[in-house]
């Protein structure tokens, strides 16, 4: 207890004791003078808890800063120097500095188990070697997430001897018989098992982690390539989390491996790489570009620990995941390349047929001279324990030999190439499609929708879908194209959106469905906030997510403190209304009007109290007639508002959206769209179709079959057509997209030209506007469409749908 606090209890315990002598009354047994030593007996605990802290932070100190290490002949007599004096404080010294290890350890237990449910051989053995593990925290704390038995052994990896004693005094105490502490240099690093069971090293290793030991170890290259060698090339998982330091990324390539908010300033870079080399910790780059070129990244996150000073002081760290190269990504490159005409991020062969996935890539030095057409040689090449496949190895996983090839012969083939990006290695279903950032993608800090706004009830009338239709949808929020999935289940669900942030939304709804329950899946996305939403993230839901996908969802884990559904840009509009409504004392009565049972119920509150403060010439002059607020609350560009103003005023356009929704459909019991926007959250009785028990258990049936259908990209709509084959899209929904474009334009000519190869004959294309008719329909017809209004709003008296927030809704049919 610091001396601060010390002194508060002190002065708060003598005051009690005053109190209570001042009114025991004279006679009682209970006499006041036992009351006295109360003070003294709290002092001397916070001063023996205070002197215990004093002594670790004197050992910390002493040990790091002033104790004379001496000259050491090699790297074992320094560690066992530096750490003999400090190892019994060392976990208590080193919480806050080590970042994101639990993280660490929730994440690679989250996707080990995923790896270890789809294995092909359930009955492998399960084998962690904690690298640099020192004290043991690590394998101590994953026993808060997970029963250690499951694991066949626990091997501890450290070269210290203090530390390693602290570790067996730990495992002792905890009575985990299959955990073993080995003194030995990680770099060469032998698991007595491989002698005592006869096992062959090669791909006997399930899991290994580097919690700040990776900076630590001098001779980097060969204990990565020791790992990968040990790692099992299908299953296998690496996990590491340090410090690092890196400049900017030198391709596009490289930056989607490393993730967002990998590059450090120059200044930081200088600084902490200096810092901690008087530690013998090395923080430049190169240890990480190998890892990320030695293996396939799962995961990258890059966070900056700010423990010492906040905003002054943020050393650089990363939590990474990853598996073999070797581990098969075929089933991603067919679901991006073939089914998604996508192939970012594959550069080993962009544009042509998949390539064998065994040995790991391209096996680019089985390459074609100039002019001839003979193999290059490579005679007796190696590298350490590098991945390296001889010409009878190659041939026994390809199963073929050239016509007079000798059989003994010993060329050596190397993988060359970058690894694929950590799209490809995802673990689990392939929904999101690769994408470099791009400087479009960062206009986008957040997505704009939380929350859909057109009416898929409507939407399902016309679509006619079945199970053999392939549809191409803007993403949004995604609950539309949910919708569909269940309503219908098509076979394909190409979800499209520029911003990645609404990729990420639909990512995280699909990943949640998969691993939640429903209560828990509820409480996100229905009632709009769950207080263990980073436990769910990190657990549960990381290992259905993509790399861009949970980095976002880790840096903005706060959404669902509070109300989710006021977040983000569309958010804006949400707490607006809300404190409109109290400013004007009517909140009691949006209460009542989404208590309802009846529209004449809903209508009469409507028009009588909350009408009054929506529809008044001033409000919507100030706030919804506004440029800036239609764009950044409503997600309105300058395009779509000018088209609802050249056919009346922005107070026309808000009487003949909002009049008719009170007595079109009862906000309690269905017409969820107002109720989101005046409760912030919905119920159980009026949700999106995704959000009811019957919805969440179709989606989530035969292990989410239906989520296959979904492809999640990244891209502008012509870009992401034109990679589609001819004639593979028969149903496309694309909102209010066109809207956005300038009157006349050649993007939106060359987009419904895309359109129109895209789609089967009989093809049907849906989209909804904010002008009753909208000047691109004549682009469609002259295409080759035909057209048929679906929806027309007259004026304030009825609605198209239960949102009725578009004045039209139309269908084109290619012929």
């Amino acid at each position: 207890m610091a001396p601060s606090t010390a002194s508060i209890a002190l002065a708060s315990t003598t005051a009690l004791a005053a109190v209570l002598y001042a009114y025991t009354p004279l006679g009682d047994h209970f006499e006041a003078r036992f009351l006295l030593p109360i003070p003294l007996i709290v002092l001397l605990l916070s001063f023996t808890r205070f002197k215990s802290t004093l002594r670790t932070v004197w050992l910390f100190c002493y040990n790091c800063f002033l104790r004379p290490l001496g000259l050491h002949s090699d790297q074992q007599s320094r560690l066992d120097s530096f750490y003999t004096g400090q190892a019994e404080v060392y976990d208590a010294t080193r919480n806050g500095l080590l970042r994101g290890r639990r993280t660490l350890l929730r994440l690679s237990m989250a996707h080990l188990k995923v790896l270890r449910a789809q294995a092909a051989d359930q009955n492998k053995r399960l084998v962690w070697v904690d690298i640099g593990g020192g004290t043991g925290w690590n394998i101590e704390h994953m026993s808060q997430y997970v029963d250690l038995k499951m694991f066949d052994a626990i091997y501890l990896i450290d070269l210290c001897e203090p530390l390693l004693n602290v570790a067996r005094k730990r495992f002792e105490k905890n009575g985990w018989t299959n955990v073993h502490c080995l003194l030995q240099d990680a770099s060469g690093f032998v698991l007595p098992e491989w002698k005592q069971l006869r096992i062959d090293p090669r791909g006997s290793v399930s899991f290994v982690t580097l919690s700040y030991s990776l900076s630590m170890i001098p001779s980097y290259f060969t204990l990565l390539d020791r790992i990968e060698h040990v790692l099992d090339p299908d299953d296998g998982l690496l996990g590491v989390c340090d410090f690092y330091t890196a400049a900017k990324e030198s391709s596009e390539h490289e930056k989607a491996i490393g993730g967002g908010g990998k590059k450090v300033g120059w200044f930081s870079r200088w600084f902490w790489q200096i810092w901690f080399d008087f530690d013998h910790v090395s923080l430049s780059p190169g240890r990480r570009d190998y890892l990320e070129y030695r293996f396939g990244t799962i995961k990258s996150y890059n966070g900056r620990n700010k423990f010492i000073v906040p905003f002054i002081v943020r050393i650089p760290y990363y939590i990474w995941l990853g598996t073999p190269r070797t581990r098969s990504t075929e089933r991603n490159r067919h679901a991006f390349e073939i089914e998604g005409g996508n192939t970012v991020g594959n550069l080993s062969a962009p544009g042509t047929p998949l390539a064998p996935t065994r040995p790991t890539t391209p096996l680019s030095l089985i390459g074609k001279e100039a002019g001839d057409g003979d193999e290059m040689e490579v005679e007796e090449l190696s590298l350490g324990l590098s991945r390296a496949v001889s010409q009878d190895e190659l041939h026994s996983v390809l199963g073929e030999r050239k016509e007079g090839e000798k059989e003994g012969r010993k060329n050596i083939v190397l993988d060359v190439m970058p690894p694929l990006s950590s799209f490809h290695y995802q673990i689990m279903h392939p929904w999101r499609l690769p994408y470099y950032e791009a400087k479009v993608h960062k206009a986008f800090r957040t997505f704009v929708y939380s929350f859909t706004w057109e009416d898929p009830d409507e939407d399902m009338r016309h679509l006619q879908l079945s199970k053999e239709d392939s549809m191409f949808v803007i993403t949004s929020a995604g609950d539309n194209a949910l919708h569909y999935a269940i309503a219908a289940g098509p076979k394909r669900i190409h979800c499209v959106d520029m911003n990645p942030c609404q990729g990420h939304l639909m990512e995280l709804k699909l990943a949640a469905i998969q691993s939640l329950d429903f209560g828990d899946f509820f409480k996100l996305f229905g009632d709009g906030k769950h207080p263990e939403f980073r436990q769910l993230l990190d657990c549960f839901i990381s290992p259905y997510l993509s790399n861009h996908a949970y980095t976002f969802w880790r840096i903005n884990s706060k959404a669902y403190h509070s109300s989710f559904y006021r977040r983000g840009y569309s958010g804006w509009a949400l707490r607006l209304a809300k404190w409109v409504f109290s400013f004007a004392g009517v909140s009691d009565f949006v209460d009542q009007i989404c208590e309802c049972d009846t529209v004449e119920e809903q209508d009469k509150i409507w028009r009588e109290k909350i009408r009054p403060v929506i529809l008044n010439k001033a409000f919507v002059d100030l706030v919804l007639s506004n440029p800036v607020f239609c764009w950044n609350a409503l997600g309105v560009p300058m395009n779509q508002r000018a088209m609802f103003l050249n056919e009346g005023t922005a107070f026309e356009f808000v009487r003949d959206t909002l009049d008719p929704i009170a007595k079109t459909a009862v906000f309690k019991h269905g017409a969820y769209h107002f109720l989101l926007c005046l409760l912030g959250h919905y119920t159980a009785d009026s949700c999106p179709l995704y959000l009811t028990r019957e919805g969440f258990a179709a989606l989530k049936a035969n292990d989410g079959a239906r989520m296959d259908a979904f492809r999640l990209h990244t891209d502008s709509i012509t870009n992401v057509l034109r990679g589609l084959a001819p004639g593979s899209i028969t149903r496309a929904v694309i909102m209010d997209h066109l809207d956005w474009f300038d009157p006349g334009s050649e993007d939106a000519r060359d987009e419904i030209l895309a359109m129109y190869r895209a789609l089967a004959p009989g093809g049907m294309v849906f989209w909804r506007s904010a002008a009753r008719l909208p000047w691109y329909c004549e682009m469609f017809k002259e295409q080759g469409f035909e057209l048929q209004p679906l929806g027309v709003r007259t004026g304030p008296e009825k609605a198209i749908d239960r949102v009725n927030m578009y004045a039209s809704f139309w269908r084109a049919v290619k012929v």
